[in-house]
């Protein structure tokens, strides 16, 4: 006895299977690169600050906004490259220290005396928030 064997529906039902298991996989790596990235994006905050020069002086004013109640403190980087902190002690208002955990006030001003000079200077201001974070609210030439 001689059988006949018919092989013609295994080819397509093979590939069609194939074709099904790629698109899944494939749906679901591209789901987990899009919301395991979703989960790192970081929020900012909205706090400002503006500065001024008068004669040598530097005045920085801090603007406060809507995250104003989660800053906790205010560096600044003059034109002489040293971190300054906000410490609410007059007259400079502004110490070189490592830190410090005074908030400041919104409209309160920070002068950096014979920081500025004839030419263009460099001005960073960035505040710390209660969250560990700190995020740039200034950076000018004046």
């Amino acid at each position: 006895m001689n059988f006949k064997q018919n092989e013609e529906a295994v080819s397509p039902v093979i590939g069609v299977i194939l074709m099904v298991a790629i698109t899944v996989i494939l749906a679901a790596v591209i789901a987990a690169f899009v919301f395991g990235m979703a989960g790192n994006v970081g929020t900012t905050k909205n706090v400002a600050a503006t500065a001024t020069q008068v004669g040598n002086d530097i005045i920085i004013t801090y603007q406060g906004g809507p995250d104003h109640n989660a800053v906790m403190n205010l560096t600044v980087i003059g034109s002489d490259g040293v971190t300054y902190y906000y410490d609410n002690e007059p007259p400079t208002n502004l110490v070189a220290a490592i830190d410090s955990t005074v908030k400041p006030t919104v409209g309160a001003t920070m002068k950096l005396v014979d920081n500025g000079t004839t030419s263009k200077d460099h001005i960073v201001a960035a505040a710390i928030f209660d969250d560990g974070t700190t995020q740039v609210i200034l950076d000018t030439n004046l």
